[in-house]
């Protein structure tokens, strides 16, 4: 049986549906919840987030999504702590339409995942083409594993399909151990579902399955997208008392990222020395209510494209914070997300599943 963790204190275990953890399959931590895009929970607690947002939305352009960016605005809620999973047909009239549409979401700071993968109708070639950051495989087809050996066939293609890509695969639906060991196999690493909700107290556990040996590894280990995790953030402002209620609420935080009003890096607080730093003597006193950028290190930054050989050189320079998060950032700098060192490692010394 795996780690376990504590879910946030809004999460209400007899609401069948209202917010649903999405789970790290390699550390048994929460890293997002996928929510109701009217859901009260919008605003609540600090981990990015997960919404449905219909294709003909992003088709339809800025005027259909104002609607979202305001919930999101009223919320206090921003881009990069949002994950937008496009689900629907396409029309190929409206196939460029969606491609721009999805552009300027990424423009904006969004994270781009398409939903019901294996199930809907969106063509493949158009899924590769958008270069999505999650692909959602279909409830359906989750529903049927691992009874069903065709349906299991075409789950391990579309892993397949995603890693080839650089993009991480979500099974959602996993009720049963046997389920969620089929689509591990396949090298699915996030999850959610009636299995991983929390038991009588409070918390979730996960059946880790022995990863298997991949065949495509390469020299110098997939890029660091491949591995990225949103980051927890909070703006450059921020006070150390915000910092400390932001990993109080979830254990499997590693870090906060403090960042300006372009999203780019400022800061970067690891858990284990800022939590020291404020438990010492006085230090809620010396500290509490002034901007926690006066304890946080400088981020250590690497570009997406990044193998996970150079990253490794990267977290070793300073030996200090050899096992700190990296910030991950896009073109212009702004911050993508984090990987953590323990995933380089698995990447750059042996097969990452």
């Amino acid at each position: 049986m795996s780690p376990q963790t504590p879910l946030l204190p809004q999460y209400d275990q007899e609401a069948p549906s209202a917010v649903s953890p999405v789970v790290d399959l390699e550390t048994g931590g929460v890293i997002a919840l996928h929510v109701s895009p009217d859901a009260a929970e919008l605003g609540a607690g600090t981990l990015p987030l997960l919404l449905d947002l219909p294709t003909h939305m992003v088709i339809g352009g800025s005027g259909a999504l104002s609607p979202l960016h305001e919930a999101l605005r009223r919320s206090g809620r921003r881009p990069r702590e949002v994950i937008l999973k496009v689900h629907g047909p396409c029309a190929d009239a409206d196939r460029r339409a969606l491609l721009i549409g999805l552009d300027g979401l990424r423009a904006i700071g969004y994270l781009v995942a398409f939903g019901g993968l294996g199930v809907g109708s969106l063509p493949m070639e158009l899924i590769i083409e958008a270069a999505p950051y999650l692909i959602v495989l279909a409830p359906e087809l989750v529903a049927r594993v691992p009874e069903d050996h065709r349906r299991a066939a075409a789950g391990e293609s579309l892993a397949t399909l995603a890693r080839g890509i650089g993009a991480h695969v979500l099974s959602p639906g996993i009720t049963g151990e046997a389920q969620l060991a089929a689509v591990r196999a396949w090298g699915v690493r996030l999850a959610e579902g009636p299995l991983l909700r929390p038991g009588p107290d409070g918390r979730v556990r996960v059946p880790l399955p022995v990863r298997k040996p991949s065949h495509a590894d390469m020299m110098l280990g997939p890029r660091v997208h491949e591995l990225l995790l949103p980051a927890v953030s909070l703006p450059a402002a921020a006070t150390a008392e915000e910092v400390v209620e932001a990993f109080g609420t979830e254990p499997s935080i590693t870090s906060v990222i403090l960042v300006d009003e372009y999203q780019r890096p400022e800061g970067s607080l690891d858990r284990s020395r800022f939590l020291l730093s404020i438990a010492g003597r006085y230090g809620h006193a010396l500290h509490g209510r002034k901007p926690a950028l006066r304890l946080a290190d400088p981020p250590r930054t690497v570009p997406k494209t990044t193998p996970a050989i150079a990253a490794m050189q990267v977290a070793g320079r300073d030996a200090a914070r050899v096992y700190d998060d990296l910030v991950v950032t896009d073109e212009v700098g702004r911050c993508m997300g984090v990987v953590r060192v323990s995933d380089l490692m698995r990447a750059a010394t042996g097969p990452y599943r």
